[in-house]
């Protein structure tokens, strides 16, 4: 059974509310899409392949960092 219950998670620094059960779905409700972008929960390097079946956890700490362009 999917977790529905809304709780707070930490994504760049800054408290935010979800309800969305896993890393990937947190990415699609902060607006990320299909974005290239690295990701981190709790420090931890999440491929996007795993994003999917990797589980958020209220009090948890989501990074997500786009490459930047220029030089």
């Amino acid at each position: 059974m999917l977790e529905t219950l809304a709780r707070t998670v930490v994504v760049n620094g800054d408290s935010v509310r979800t309800s969305a059960p896993t890393l990937a779905l947190l990415l699609a409700e902060l607006g990320y899409g299909d974005r290239k972008v690295a990701t981190a929960v709790d420090g931890e390097f999440v491929p996007a392949a795993r994003r999917a079946e990797t589980t958020i956890a209220g009090g948890e700490r989501v990074e997500i960092v786009a490459p930047r362009q220029g030089g």
